[in-house]
């Protein structure tokens, strides 16, 4: 928009070594620009103040829009770009003169991730505990871009677009797509009827662009516009499930339909962010479930853009079913038709054991997969959630088990044209030769057991003595990996 406006020589500063176009950028408005030297661009690392200052000489206005990959739940990496990359380029803004900053925020500095938030406005103060440490360090940068506002002659306002999308985008639609071709897409986290705000790529650029305009005004209208932050949406809340089913059945993927309520996915996605924190230095990929993504998935988020059309006179320039439509099309390689048909079980089929295990995971047989989620949910709470001793959590699981055996075996047999399967007492007999291999099992383990502790009251055995303190040792580290993430 910069460029199409021929007012501006634009420098676009990045981390990479040189700017990669795609085919449709090289013959479009960025590729001739960097051609003709309309357009320059400059590597450049936020952490490294020196590089900062040079690609911020001669610039009247910076749009700081670098942050890192908000997935990747790293505090380290977060703070030094979203916080010290921050301050280096308010820092160069003051010495090169600099006469506007723009800082593209995020909504989810104001989002704690428990709570929904329903036209929530910039008078929301940030919580006290935010949903990650991306939203942490956007906040702390947040804040600095407009406590530098009036310093040294720079004016400064922050922008939080919400939900970004059209085309172009390497996060959301791709995700998607990826999750459909594994079968993924078929579920909704939650009740499906969280709304939100999505907004388009287009009109991010434009709120930017009506932000520059609004700080380069004199008087008033720049005083009023200058040191404040905006919520920036497409004005048109939608269902977040709806939104994400519409770019799905754009493509020809199924749409989700399968319910699963947030609270049964958290141990889940707790397990999984754990297992990726021991198995990243080993090349485990960033995975996508995690407690954070669940809440952001499960809650609203509905933002007013009232201040900014009142101050920097943003409304949007492309509606959501256009930006919807465009998107899709740009997309149109990743269409289902035009992927390769798979033939026989799938590879994660074959992986998982090709048994009940691969059908329970995979959601093959669902009345398995319903039965195994209530009983891990009934596990996680009694056993995990609820803080009570094993014993304590055993009698009261007991007792459910009980009273659900009750009730069952008073229903008659069919309710409303359903049949209702009883268990046959046969279920629960358990035969005497079994019983017999279980004792003999036990007797052997215990005897082995013994035997270890007469071997090792007699001071000799230094394998074995080796041996077992390694064993102690692992389970210490497994104890340790598995505390509350409070308490670690």
């Amino acid at each position: 928009m910069l460029i199409q406006s021929r007012q501006w020589l634009v420098r676009i500063a990045d981390l990479g070594p040189t700017i990669k176009l795609e085919p449709y950028e090289e013959e479009g408005t960025l590729g001739e620009a960097l051609r003709l030297g309309s357009a320059q661009y400059v590597s450049m690392d936020l952490r490294d103040k020196a590089q900062v200052i040079k690609a911020c000489q001669g610039a009247e206005v910076v749009f700081h829009m670098a942050a890192p990959d908000s997935s990747i739940n790293n505090h380290q990496l977060h703070y030094s770009v979203n916080v010290e990359g921050t301050k280096n380029v308010i820092d160069a803004c003051f010495e090169c003169k600099v006469k506007r900053l723009i800082h593209t925020s995020s909504p989810s500095v104001v989002f704690d991730g428990v709570h929904g938030i329903f036209n929530g406005d910039e008078s929301m103060p940030y919580p006290p505990k935010h949903n990650d440490s991306y939203s942490a360090t956007k906040a702390e940068g947040e804040a600095l871009v407009l406590k530098a506002n009036g310093k040294n002659g720079l004016l400064t306002c922050c922008i939080r677009p919400s939900s970004i999308f059209g085309p172009g985008d390497r996060l959301l639609v791709p995700s998607l797509v990826t999750a459909a071709r594994a079968g993924k897409s078929k579920f909704i986290i939650g009740d499906g009827n969280n709304m939100y705000d999505f907004t388009y790529v287009e009109n991010v650029a434009h709120a930017h662009i009506c932000a520059e305009k609004a700080l380069a005004s004199e008087g008033a209208l720049a005083e009023r516009a200058a040191g404040q932050a905006y919520f920036i949406t497409n004005m048109e809340p939608i269902k977040f499930w709806e939104f994400v089913s519409l770019i799905l059945d754009g493509l020809g993927y199924e749409r989700p339909s399968i319910k699963i309520p947030a609270p049964v996915m958290m141990p889940i996605a707790h397990l999984v962010e754990l297992t990726y924190k021991v198995l990243a230095p080993y090349g485990m990929h960033v995975p996508q479930l995690t407690p954070s993504r669940i809440r952001l998935l499960s809650c609203s988020r509905t933002f007013s853009c009232s201040k900014a059309k009142d101050r920097i006179f943003y409304t949007p320039i492309v509606s959501l079913q256009e930006g919807l439509k465009r998107t899709i099309d740009s997309y149109s390689h990743l269409r289902a038709e035009h992927q390769p048909k798979r033939e026989g079980p799938s590879k994660s089929y074959l992986l998982l054991g090709s048994g009940k295990v691969a059908d329970t995971l995979l959601w093959k047989d669902k009345k398995q997969t319903i039965s195994t989620l209530l009983v891990l949910i009934a596990f996680y709470y009694y056993f995990i959630a609820s803080g009570y001793t094993l014993i304590t959590a055993v009698s009261k699981l007991l007792m459910v088990a009980t009273l659900f055996l009750f009730i069952h075996g008073i229903l008659p047999a069919k309710i409303f044209g359903y049949t209702i399967e009883k268990i046959p007492p046969s279920s629960f007999h358990f035969p005497e030769e079994r019983c017999h291999r279980i004792a003999l099992l036990a007797g052997s383990m215990w005897n082995s057991a013994v035997t270890d502790l007469q071997s090792l009251c007699k001071g000799k055995d230094w394998s074995l003595f080796f041996k077992i303190n390694v064993k102690f040792f692992g389970n210490k580290i497994g104890c340790f990996f598995h505390l509350p993430h409070k308490s670690a």
